[in-house]
C-alpha cells in the first residue's frame, strides 16, 4: 500500500485484517514543552555521573572548555560554541571513548567590577577593598548559575555540579602557582613600556582586549629643524646653506611632547624639497602626494639614503631640546612624509627602536589621561581636549606644515568602546623573546591540528608579531601578582620562587584575603618586612583563563594533559587559544592541546552583523520557546561553522521542516515495529528478504561515514546525511515500498518479520546517529523503545554506535546491483509521472511496466521476480531482452547497460485491501473484492471470521 488509511471507496470490512501502525510517539513535537522534562530527567538520575562511570576504562577524548565570562544574559554565540563542544563530547562517546567534559566561568575581572561600581560605588570611605571584592564574588555566582541553567537548558551534558570557576580560591591559588612556574623558567620581568590603557579602565589592556574602530582624528605634518645645515651637507655630499627642517606626520597631537627622535628608514630615498622658499626633507616616493595634499608646488632639489642622516641633530618643534634622526625598519610609506615622530613612551614601534638607541622613556600622561603638572605648557590639560592647544603652540614656533581631519581605524576597548592610547607604566610582563619562549611556541603550534587549516597561518602570525604580554592590571577583582619588591631599589626579593608557593598556600587556605589582607610579616622576616613592599597589582583575565591547562587539566584526574582538543570562535587566536600555548610552553615546553577547532559568528542571512539597531538579531530562548532547543540544535550542524554562520527566521523554518520529516521517519519506524519482539520474532540476517538486507547494509555504510564525520568535526556532513537516509533512501524508497509487505502480509509471516527485523535494526542505529545532535528527541526516542525493552540503557547517552549492522555479501544482491536497481526505478518514476501529470492515472499502481535491457541486467531483474512490482510500485512489472522492443522506445544507457521502458495503464479492479490493479480481483465468491494475494495472507494469518 502507498497510504496508511483504510479503502477510499467506503468499504471498511476488511480494515481489521491489515497490520496498521501504532505509536505513542507524538507526531507534533512539542519540543519547548518536552525538553525542560528531559532536562529534569537528566538531572534525576545523576547522568552525567552514570556516564562517567559506564564509560570509565575507555579512550579518553578531553574537549578543555573555554571559559565564558560569568557576566550578562547567554546569546545565539554561546548557543552556537556550546552546542559545537556538546555534539564533539556526545559524538566520541557514540564512538567508544570517555569524554569528561567540564565546564567552566571566568569569574574575574573589569566587566564584574563596573557592574559592582554601578551598583555600590568604588572602593573608598564607604567600602573597603576587601568588602568590594566579595561583593564581586557574589555578583559571579549568580551570573554562573543563571548561565548554568541556561546551558543545561540549550541540552548540554557536563559536569554542571563540578564546574571550574576561575574565582575559586585552589583555582585561584594554583593560578599563582603556574605564575610562580613561568618567573622560575625566566620568562617574567618588569619593565617601563608602553602598553594599552583604557583612561576609563584606569588599567592596562592585554591585546585580546582591544577592538578596532573608526575614529576621526587631527593628522598633521609638523617640521623639526636640522641644527647644522653644514652636517647635514657632508652627510648627504650635497651643499646646503639655507636652514632645513625635517617634516613627520602623526594623527596623534597630545603625544608630541614626549618626541625623542625622528624615524627614516636606512634604505628609502629620502628628499631635499624646495617648498615656499624653504627647504625640507620627506620620502622621495611621497613628494608627488605630498604636494598634492599641501595644495603647494614641491621641487625635489637633491636624493639621498636615509641611512645617511643617522643621528642628525634636530630641534624639537616646540621644546629647547634636541632629538636625533635614528633608522627604523618599521617606516613605510603607506602614508605620512615616510619621517616617523618617535616617542617610546606612546607606541610600541617607538619603544622597540627606542631601546637601540637607549633614547629617554619620558611619560608625562597619568592614567586618566591628564598631563603631569610639571610638564612644560601642557600641566593639567587632558589629552583628549588638548589638540587645538598643540596645533596653536606648534604655529607660535612655525612649525605646523599641515593640518586635517581623517577617519581611520584605531584601537579601542573593547568594554568601553573607547579609543586607547599607547603608555608607558612600569608593568609586569612575560617576555617573548628572552629565552627564545616566541621561537618554542611557534615550533609547537606546528605540531598542533588545526580545524579549519587557515588556523594554523593565523594564530602563527599572532604569535609571531605580538609584543611581551603584559600581564599587570591596576585593579581589585583578580588573583594577585604576589611580589615584594624593595623600597629603595625596586628589585624582587631573592626568594620570590618560595614566596610565591607561600602565597599561594594561604590563598588556598583563605581565598584573596590570604594575600590582600595579610600582614608582609606573614611571609618575611621583620628586616626583611622593613625593606620590602607588596606589590599591588593583579593579573590579566586572559592569565586566568590561560593557565587552565594547569589549574584545571593537570588538577582534575578525570582530564588530561595536553588536552585533545580546544574548541573557540575565531577572535579567541589573540585570546585564550594565544595566552593558552603562552603560558604552556613557557611552564612546561608544550602546546597545552594536541587539536584547536575555529568556529565563526552569526550574521543574518545577507551577511550582516547581528545589531539591536538592525533589529536582525536572533535570541536563542526566542527559538526556543517557539521551535524548541533541538531546532536550534539541528540548525547549528547544518553550518559549515569555519566562517561566518548565517541565520534568519526563513532558514530556522527550513531547519524545522528538516526536523519535522526526521521525526516522522523515526515515527515511522516506532509505529511499524510497535508489536515486534526481536527476542522472539527476528528472522536471522541471512534469510531476511533481500531489500531488507539492503537496507541494513545501508545504514553500515552510512554508520561509518557518519562516524568518520563526527571524527573530523565536520557535522554539516552529519546532518546531509541524516536528512538524505531520512528523506531518499528510507522515505522515498525502502519504506514507500515495504510499506504493503507491512500492512498486508500475514502479521507473523516471514515477509512482515524479516522487513520489521531491518527496521528493528535501522532504529537502533538512526537514534544513536541523531543523539549528538537531536538530544532531546534522540532522548524522547530512547524511552519510547525503553518501554519495550526495559533492559536497555537508561539513557542514550549511556549506550555507543550500534553494533548489529552487518554489511552486504550476497553475491546476487550486492551494492552494484541496488545502484542498479535504484538508478531504474528513478527512470520508471519520471516516466509514470508524465501518465500522472496527463491525467491518465492517480496512483502509481494503475500503472503496468516492462523494462526492456540487455542480458546482464535482465538477468538481474529477473531475480526479484514478482517482488519487482513492489519496488517499482506498479501493479505489475515485467521484464524482457532489449531486442523485444519492437516499439522502438528510447534506449537509456547506464553504465555497460542499456534499457528502455514501456508504461501502460491498468484496467483490472482494484483490490480494496492492498490498492492493487490485478487480474484475479473478482474471481473468487467470498471475497469477490480481494485479489489472489491477500486471500493468501488471510488465510495465513488464520482468520476464520465473516466478512460481509
Amino acid at each position: 500500500m502507498s497510504k496508511n488509511k483504510s479503502q477510499d471507496n467506503g468499504n471498511h470490512q476488511y480494515k481489521d485484517s491489515l497490520n496498521l501502525p501504532t505509536t505513542d510517539f507524538d507526531m507534533r513535537a512539542n519540543l519547548p514543552t518536552k525538553e525542560p522534562k528531559f532536562v529534569e530527567f537528566w538531572e534525576s538520575i545523576n547522568l552525567y555521573a552514570k556516564q562517567r562511570k559506564a564509560f570509565e576504562g575507555k579512550p579518553k577524548f578531553v574537549l578543555h572548555d573555554g571559559p565564558p565570562y560569568a557576566n550578562g544574559a547567554l546569546h545565539l554565540g554561546h548557543f552556537v560554541n556550546k552546542t559545537l563542544k556538546d555534539i564533539i563530547t556526545k559524538s566520541h562517546s557514540q564512538l567508544g571513548f570517555d569524554t569528561p567534559y567540564v565546564p567552566g566561568w571566568d569569574c574575574h575581572g573589569l566587566p564584574i567590577e563596573l557592574v559592582v561600581e554601578r551598583k555600590y560605588g568604588k572602593v573608598g570611605p564607604n567600602m573597603t577593598a576587601q568588602e568590594f571584592r566579595q561583593k564581586c564574588a557574589d555578583y559571579a555566582a549568580t551570573q554562573v548559575d543563571l548561565q548554568k541553567a541556561e546551558f543545561q537548558r540549550f541540552g548540554i551534558l557536563g559536569d554542571f555540579d563540578h564546574p571550574y570557576l576561575t574565582y575559586d580560591k585552589k583555582i585561584e591559588a594554583n593560578t599563582v602557582r603556574a605564575l610562580a612556574e613561568i618567573y622560575k623558567n625566566g620568562h617574567m620581568e618588569r619593565g617601563s613600556r608602553p602598553v594599552n590603557w583604557c583612561l576609563d579602565c584606569g588599567s592596562s589592556l592585554a591585546e585580546a582586549e582591544v577592538e578596532y574602530a573608526d575614529k576621526v582624528s587631527t593628522s598633521i605634518d609638523v617640521k623639526f629643524a636640522v641644527q647644522d645645515v653644514k652636517a647635514l651637507s657632508d652627510a648627504i655630499g650635497f651643499a646646503v646653506t639655507e636652514p632645513v627642517s625635517v617634516v613627520i606626520w602623526t594623527t596623534t597631537p597630545w603625544t608630541l611632547p614626549c618626541n625623542e627622535a625622528v624615524s627614516v628608514h636606512p634604505e628609502y630615498d629620502y628628499a631635499l624639497v624646495r617648498m615656499n622658499g624653504e627647504n625640507i626633507i620627506v620620502a622621495a616616493e611621497l613628494v608627488e602626494g605630498l604636494a598634492k595634499r599641501w595644495k603647494t608646488e614641491l621641487e625635489v632639489i637633491h636624493t639621498f639614503k636615509g641611512q645617511a642622516i643617522e643621528n642628525l641633530a634636530l630641534s624639537h618643534c616646540f621644546y629647547e631640546k634636541t632629538v636625533p634622526v635614528i633608522l627604523g625598519e618599521h617606516v613605510t610609506l603607506d602614508g605620512g612624509t615616510g619621517c616617523v615622530h618617535t616617542a617610546p613612551s606612546h607606541g610600541d614601534d617607538d619603544y622597540k627602536v627606542g631601546l637601540q638607541y637607549h633614547l629617554p622613556m619620558v611619560n608625562y600622561v597619568l592614567g586618566n589621561g591628564d598631563y603631569a603638572s610639571d610638564v612644560p605648557l601642557f600641566a593639567g590639560q587632558n589629552i583628549m581636549n588638548v589638540t587645538d592647544n598643540v596645533l596653536d603652540t606648534l604655529r607660535s614656533h612655525n612649525n605646523l606644515v599641515f593640518a586635517t581631519k581623517i577617519e581611520h581605524s584605531y584601537p579601542h576597548c573593547w568594554r568601553h568602546k573607547t579609543p586607547t592610547i599607547y603608555r608607558a607604566t612600569a608593568q609586569w610582563f612575560i617576555s617573548m623573546d628572552k629565552k627564545d619562549l616566541r621561537q618554542e611556541i611557534l615550533t609547537e603550534i606546528d605540531k598542533v591540528k588545526f580545524t579549519p587549516s587557515w588556523g594554523q597561518a593565523r594564530l602563527y602570525g599572532m604569535i609571531e608579531g605580538r609584543g611581551d604580554w603584559c600581564i599587570s592590571r591596576q585593579r581589585y577583582w583578580g588573583v594577585p601578582i604576589p611580589l615584594f619588591l624593595h623600597k629603595e631599589t625596586g628589585e624582587l626579593h631573592p626568594q620570590t620562587g618560595e614566596l610565591m608557593e607561600q602565597v599561594a598556600a594561604k590563598i588556598e587556605d583563605k581565598g584573596l584575603t590570604g594575600w590582600f589582607e595579610a600582614d608582609i610579616t606573614e611571609f618575611l622576616n621583620a628586616e626583611d618586612a622593613a625593606n620590602y613592599e607588596k606589590n599591588k597589582d593583579i593579573l590579566d583575565v586572559w592569565f586566568d583563563s590561560g593557565t587552565t591547562h594547569y589549574t584545571v587539566l593537570r588538577q582534575r584526574p578525570e582530564l588530561s594533559y595536553p588536552a585533545d582538543l580546544y574548541l573557540e570562535g575565531s577572535d579567541q587566536h589573540r585570546g585564550w587559544f594565544n595566552s593558552s600555548i603562552c603560558t604552556s610552553v613557557a611552564m612546561d615546553g608544550i602546546a597545552p592541546y594536541k587539536q584547536l577547532l575555529t568556529h565563526g559568528f552569526t550574521v543574518d542571512a545577507q551577511g550582516r552583523k547581528m545589531s539591536k539597531s538592525l533589529g536582525n538579531g536572533v535570541e536563542p530562548q526566542d527559538v526556543m520557546d517557539k521551535m524548541g532547543a533541538d531546532v536550534l540544535r539541528l540548525w547549528v550542524s547544518s553550518t559549515d561553522y569555519r566562517g561566518e554562520i548565517p541565520v534568519s527566521d526563513e532558514i530556522l523554518k527550513r531547519t524545522s521542516e528538516t526536523y519535522r520529516r526526521i521525526r516522522n521517519t523515526v515515527r515511522f519506524l516506532l509505529a511499524n515495529t510497535g508489536e515486534f519482539d526481536y527476542a522472539k520474532d527476528a528472522v536471522p540476517m541471512d534469510e531476511l528478504l533481500p531489500l531488507d538486507r539492503w537496507v541494513i547494509d545501508r545504514a553500515h555504510q552510512l554508520q561509518a561515514e557518519i562516524g568518520e564525520h563526527y571524527v573530523e568535526f565536520a557535522f554539516h556532513n552529519v546532518y546531509q546525511k541524516l536528512q538524505s537516509f531520512c528523506s531518499i533512501d528510507l522515505g522515498s524508497f525502502y519504506l514507500d515500498i515495504i510499506k504493503d509487505r507491512q500492512y498486508t502480509c500475514a502479521k507473523d509471516s516471514k515477509a512482515r518479520r524479516s522487513c520489521q527485523t531491518a527496521l528493528h535494526h535501522v532504529l537502533e542505529a538512526l537514534v544513536r546517529w541523531m543523539a549528538p545532535i537531536l538530544s532531546f528527541t534522540a532522548e524522547e526516542i530512547w524511552q519510547n523503545m525503553r518501554q519495550k525493552d526495559g533492559s536497555r540503557e537508561e539513557s542514550i547517552f549511556l549506550a555507543e554506535f550500534y553494533k548489529d549492522l552487518v554489511p552486504l555479501d550476497d553475491a546476487k544482491f550486492d551494492r552494484a546491483f541496488w545502484d542498479m536497481l535504484l538508478n531504474v526505478r528513478s527512470e520508471v518514476s519520471k516516466e509514470i509521472e508524465k501518465y500522472r501529470a496527463n491525467g491518465e492515472i492517480g496512483s502509481s499502481l494503475q500503472s503496468n511496466v516492462t523494462i526492456y535491457c540487455t542480458e546482464h541486467m535482465y538477468n538481474q531483474l529477473m531475480q526479484l521476480e514478482d517482488e519487482l512490482r513492489f519496488v517499482l510500485l506498479t501493479s505489475y512489472a515485467n521484464v524482457k531482452p532489449l531486442s523485444d522492443n519492437t516499439e522502438e522506445l528510447p534506449v537509456l544507457t547506464l553504465e555497460d547497460e542499456q534499457f528502455a521502458i514501456e508504461i501502460s495503464v491498468n484496467h483490472y479492479k482494484k483490490c480494496v485491501r492492498c490498492w492493487h490493479y490485478r487480474e484475479d480481483v473478482g474471481t473468487h465468491a467470498d471475497h469477490p473484492e480481494l485479489c489472489d494475494r491477500c486471500i493468501t495472507n488471510l488465510t495465513e494469518e488464520g482468520e476464520n471470521r465473516k466478512y460481509a
